[in-house]
């Protein structure tokens, strides 16, 4: 398998976040990394994140999200978290997304959170996000929460039935 450099970007273009993932699939304009968490880390919305937990990533180069599907190290499905972003670029081994800020939180009885609207606000001003962008992260939340209505999630078998 192909290993990759994912490189999370804020609008200015600096690294936020980076990491190692394996590519498993490409498909079209979607890309399927696995990737595993080499120490735990606490999330403020997550709580502990176990080292060893695997993370399944969906990227898609023509959406304005991505999706990581989170498993425990015993293969256990954890939650899934999704990012609104500018459609990544992904060549040379390196896919490179600009995170928007605004995540979405979803547990595995469908319940979900939007998280970060007030520092995606903050940003929005500082960074002069034009009209078109403000539209599209719009659109994309929509669209994340009606996958999770409609259960059409990638691997929506991992949610336990309300």
């Amino acid at each position: 398998m192909l290993q990759i450099t994912v490189n999370s970007r804020k609008y200015d273009q600096a690294i936020r976040r980076s990491w190692k993932c394996e590519l498993l699939e490409q498909s079209g304009t979607m890309l399927v990394f696995a990737g595993v968490f080499e120490t735990a880390m606490t999330h403020a919305d997550l709580g502990v994140i176990a080292k060893g937990t695997i993370s399944y990533e969906y990227y898609w180069l023509d959406r304005w999200y991505n999706i990581f599907c989170f498993h425990e190290p015993d293969g256990t499905f954890r939650n899934y978290y999704c990012n609104i972003n500018m459609p990544p670029v992904f060549e040379n081994g390196v896919l490179d997304y600009v995170d928007l800020d605004i995540d979405v939180l979803i547990w595995p009885d469908t319940s979900y959170q939007i998280l970060d609207a007030a520092e995606y606000e903050e940003n929005a001003l500082k960074f002069k996000y034009p009209r078109a962008i403000r539209s599209k992260v719009a659109r994309a939340l929509a669209e994340i929460v009606s996958l999770i209505e409609n259960h059409s999630l990638p691997n929506s078998d991992n949610f336990r039935n309300k």
